[in-house]
């Protein structure tokens, strides 16, 4: 089962779609999710969001001030700020 991705700023929806991997970086250090990863919520850092999706695309974002959460294969990053880089 993929692991289905939500990346979203205070205004506007960001990225959504199914990855096989994502990396973000919180204010503990950086943190690989994958599918059934376990539960976890953390506090973003100012950085970027890289995202593989199942065909192997990489996807670059920058984001800050917000968080992540994931439950079951549902990951929901939720930034004041964040955008695509091109």
């Amino acid at each position: 089962m993929p692991l289905h991705v939500s990346l979203v700023s205070a205004d506007a929806e960001v990225w959504t779609g199914d990855a096989s991997l994502v990396v973000a970086k919180t204010v503990e250090g950086e943190i690989g999710l994958m599918a059934d990863h376990e539960p976890v919520l953390a506090i973003l850092a100012e950085g970027q969001v890289r995202i593989t999706t199942l065909d192997g695309e990489k996807v670059l974002a920058s984001a800050q001030d917000g968080f992540l959460s994931m439950e079951g294969n549902v990951l929901t990053i939720v930034a004041g700020n964040a955008a695509l880089v091109s």
